[in-house]
């Protein structure tokens, strides 16, 4: 099970409705930039941006990679991670958080 601030930063990833579609479409198998953004139909910028937030929670991967034309492609594909959420679950996880619960105050 991740640490609590690690829960939180996978689950924020995962709770935007791109997001989950980039994971869903790299759980097929992994894809370049140009031809995932084209699958999703989104910019390479806006892609971009989601993806590197999804590579900060540890959910997806990018490597480059040079085409036989010589082009240089980053490929990206889902990490090995299992999220099973039990209350019970949480309740370790939020005993790690580093972040300071907005209900106690500072």
């Amino acid at each position: 099970m991740p640490t609590g601030d690690d829960l939180v930063e996978m689950l924020a990833a995962l709770a935007n409705p791109l997001r989950l579609r980039i994971v869903a479409r790299l759980a097929d198998g992994r894809d370049y930039v140009s031809h995932l953004a084209r699958e999703i139909g989104v910019s390479r910028p806006l892609l971009h941006m989601h993806l590197r937030r999804l590579e900060a929670a540890g959910l997806i991967v990018g490597n480059l990679e040079l085409s036989e034309d010589g082009k240089a492609m980053k490929y990206y594909e889902v990490t090995d991670f299992s999220l099973h959420l039990t209350a019970s679950a949480l309740a370790e996880a939020a005993k790690t958080l580093t972040t300071p619960d907005p209900e106690k105050g500072p």
